[in-house]
């Protein structure tokens, strides 16, 4: 018997060894050149990438072993008690689209922003499960998205924050790849992506306060404190950030993932006042306060960026912290009233005009 057990202990590590390196899921590998081009970056030190401030990362065994149990805990209080509905979107809706910046928020991170007449994807997780497998995820809230991946037309841009899971999906990606013209990231991610078979002439990697013109529209890179990492060995190898896009007319703001730092100041002092500011607001964590804001800390973010409007985003798709999965938008809403910030809360798929505010939902999610 305990020859049996011991196999089956083996076989299992062999699977998870093999999985490990043989699956796409997980993404490329920065080659030595690569590391010495990073290498002359203000952001990167002895191989890594960090972040401004001492940011705390690891986590003792005690609380590794909280976060896992609360992860897979059924908790009720932690996902909706049945599918959230979401607004359908047309293909053809988007094709013939040519009024003022409008975004369309597909729950978490992932947003379809038309603007000048460019169609740009953020962050487009658009998968079932923010993990390298099933298993070691749970479900996305919603059974639908506002509009199928496979049929979303032809797309500008696609402006990626980080290599996390849940902002960089390889299933995602091999289903957009083919009809995107350019992508963006920051400095590292886009081994990923070639990994994932698009040509490198297609990726611009920048550093922090860098940006690049695409067509009227300029995309910058700036800076948000948080981490990378896709595998057991490569975390920091690649940057993460937060991006401005601005028009001639709109500037808009989108955090990434971040924990609360003076870099929200700088950027708005830098490149604000924003229209609309998209910050991250769940998946947050007392064991991890660095790298995730509590919800009161995204109101002041709002505030320090100069954001005229702030919406709430990192929340209403999955189940990566403990907390109960409306809290964070009802305490960030609480703390702007409080600060006297305006906070929008679209549903899934409800299309957010930036000149022309018509948003008919209020409290969806009671």
């Amino acid at each position: 018997m305990s020859v049996i057990i011991g196999s089956g202990f083996l076989l299992v590590i062999l699977i998870g060894v093999l999985f490990l390196y043989l699956s796409p899921e997980f993404g490329g590998k920065l080659t030595t050149e690569q590391k010495a081009v990073y290498a002359k970056s203000p952001n990167y030190s002895n191989g890594k990438f960090m972040n401004k401030s001492r940011v705390k990362l690891d986590m003792g065994m005690r609380d590794m072993g909280k976060s896992l149990a609360g992860y897979f805990r059924q908790s009720p209080s932690t996902k909706p008690s049945k599918n959230i509905p979401v607004e359908k979107l047309d293909s053809l809706e988007i094709v013939q689209y040519q009024d003022s910046t409008r975004l369309i928020w597909f729950g978490h991170s992932a947003f379809l922003l038309q603007m000048n007449n460019k169609t740009v994807l953020i962050d487009p997780m658009f998968g079932k499960v923010p993990a390298p497998h099933p298993v070691l995820g749970s479900n996305r809230f919603s059974k639908e998205l506002p509009i199928d991946v496979e049929k979303l037309p032809r797309i500008d841009a696609v402006i990626i924050s980080h290599d996390h899971y849940d902002h960089l999906d390889y299933g995602s990606i091999q289903k957009l790849k083919d009809k995107v013209n350019m992508f963006y990231t920051p400095l590292g991610v886009g081994v990923h992506l070639q990994k994932w078979g698009i040509d490198k002439e297609r990726i611009v990697e920048l550093d922090w306060w860098e940006e690049i013109v695409h067509d009227d529209l300029i995309f910058r890179c700036t800076p948000a404190q948080h981490f990378s990492g896709r595998g057991l060995t490569d975390r920091a190898n690649t940057l993460w950030s937060s991006w401005v896009i601005q028009s001639e007319r709109d500037n808009i703001f989108f955090s990434g993932d971040s924990g609360y730092g003076s870099h929200f100041k700088e950027i708005g002092d830098k490149y604000g006042p924003f229209d609309f500011a998209m910050i991250e607001c769940g998946q947050y964590n007392e064991m991890w306060p660095d790298i995730h804001m509590f919800p009161e800390q995204t109101a002041q973010a709002g505030l320090d960026v100069r954001a005229k409007q702030i919406m709430p985003i990192h929340w209403g798709a999955f189940k990566l912290a403990m907390h109960p999965w409306t809290e964070p938008v009802e305490r960030v809403s609480d703390k702007a009233k409080e600060l006297n910030l305006e906070v929008l809360t679209p549903r899934i798929g409800e299309p957010i005009n930036l000149n022309r505010l018509e948003l008919t939902s209020t409290q969806w999610w009671k």
